[in-house]
């Protein structure tokens, strides 16, 4: 049987991450929080359980590329086959984890999106708009269609995670995710999407994603990737359906 860690890097996510936690818990072996110096009840919030839900404290905010490969490491450390990822703001709808454990189960050598074309519709322009801006240039650099680059909702099963080794600084906090993507194909992990809710919760937070800054860092790192494979063009037509992967 297949161990499945759930992985929740969480700063200043007071008021949501208890119900996320226990919305996530009967779905996986194991629920490993990463507080990321939040500055609020963050950890008070999370009731641990031994070998069910642990809590992991960093003294200071790293950003969240250093929160999750945190975690990734310490559930390989614990044995898990495959680790998945949800943000600790009510974002993602729990209940659909069977749905990527299952994609994973058929195809294991895969990195599964969790994408949110489930009423995609209610998504803001402007945030729409920058998604498929990212689909495209990501899916182009890693040569295979993408929808939802964006999403935080993953698995990445464990023979991936082993044989990822990318920056995870806190000037990458959210240029990890779409590198990742890169380099998984790369590997050999092309991605596999399974559609889930677009869900914007009431108490949702300000995003802790800076949109100019944030936005300069994950175009540098594409151009660097396309830079350093000439471009990519069979890429461009992978990416585009025009040409079918080997």
């Amino acid at each position: 049987m297949a161990i499945v860690h759930a992985l929740i890097p969480a700063h200043n996510e007071g008021p949501t991450i208890a119900a996320v936690v226990a919305a996530t818990r009967p779905h996986v072996d194991r629920v490993i929080v990463v507080d990321d110096g939040s500055r609020d009840n963050t950890a008070d919030q999370v009731e641990t359980e031994p070998g069910r839900v642990e809590l992991l404290c960093l003294p200071d905010n790293r950003g969240k590329a250093n929160a999750l490969w945190t975690g990734m490491q310490h559930a390989l450390e614990q044995g898990a086959d495959a680790v998945i990822t949800l943000d600790g703001d009510g974002q993602h709808d729990a209940s659909e984890i069977p749905g990527l454990i299952a994609a994973w189960q058929a195809q294991p050598r895969r990195l599964v999106i969790g994408a949110r074309l489930k009423g995609r519709e209610t998504t803001p322009r402007l945030r729409l708009f920058g998604n498929r801006t990212a689909d495209f240039w990501i899916g182009w650099a890693s040569g295979q269609p993408l929808h939802d680059s964006q999403s935080g909702f993953r698995l990445y099963p464990a023979a991936l995670l082993r044989r990822l080794a990318l920056p995870h600084g806190e000037r990458r906090s959210f240029v990890f995710e779409s590198e990742a993507l890169i380099e998984a194909e790369r590997l050999g992990f092309p991605v596999t999407l399974v559609p889930v809710r677009c869900i914007y919760p009431d108490q949702h937070r300000a995003s802790h994603f800076r949109a100019a800054t944030d936005t300069l860092r994950i175009i540098r790192m594409v151009a660097l990737r396309l830079l350093a494979r000439g471009l990519h063009p069979l890429g461009l037509l992978r990416h585009l359906g025009l040409l079918r992967r080997p």
